[in-house]
């Protein structure tokens, strides 16, 4: 069964959806994705269940025939101050904010929100596997915060962000025991796992 187009037909809905947010470096990238019903795209999944190739090829797709789109970002040091839920929620109105055309609500992925002034919001529970308009927002910020974190992981190549875009693998929490943290990693977060800290004492 593929994804629902819609919501509620007859409104103009966008879609929410984060990336980013079990990171121990970077910003948290939110998009927010208005679809254009006359241009449909059977591939539009999950970004989680597409390949990396594919993710680009939707990205270019959703960029070009959507009839708005754009990308929110909250960065690491906003992260450590009101915390990743609250930057990802953060992250998304900044989204919001900046498309072109009026919308009448929001559907959002995942359980909470917080209100975004003067529209009705959703929650879905995965609903980047349920619903179109979030699974495109889904791509677009996980592929614009990929760029990211390979742009930044030349300026820091012994994290390895190209390959890990600074999700806690095994290779990058290793890398922080070796060479510390830097500007980039979310000071607030358990950098290095207490087991490890106590046998580097």
């Amino acid at each position: 069964m593929g994804l629902k187009t819609f919501y509620q037909k007859g409104k103009v809905e966008v879609g929410c959806d984060e990336a980013g947010r079990g990171c121990l470096a970077g910003p948290v990238y939110a998009a927010a994705v208005i679809l254009n019903a006359n241009k449909r795209n059977s591939q539009l999944d999950d970004s989680k269940k597409i390949s990396h190739k594919k993710r680009i090829q939707l990205r270019n797709w959703i960029e070009k025939h959507a009839l708005a789109w754009a990308v929110g970002i909250v960065s690491p040091q906003e992260i450590d101050e009101i915390n990743i839920l609250n930057a990802s929620f953060l992250a998304m109105h900044r989204a919001l904010e900046q498309l072109a055309i009026d919308f009448d609500h929001i559907l959002v992925d995942g359980n909470r929100f917080t209100p975004y002034p003067n529209k009705t919001h959703f929650c879905i529970i995965k609903g980047d596997s349920k619903y179109k308009s979030i699974a495109a927002a889904s791509i677009l910020a996980k592929t614009h915060r990929d760029d990211k974190m390979i742009a930044l992981g030349k300026d820091y190549p012994n994290y390895n962000w190209s390959a890990n875009k600074g999700y806690p693998s095994k290779s990058h929490r290793e890398a922080i025991v070796n060479f510390g943290s830097c500007e980039h990693h979310r000071k607030s977060f358990n950098l290095i796992p207490k087991q490890t800290q106590l046998s580097f004492d």
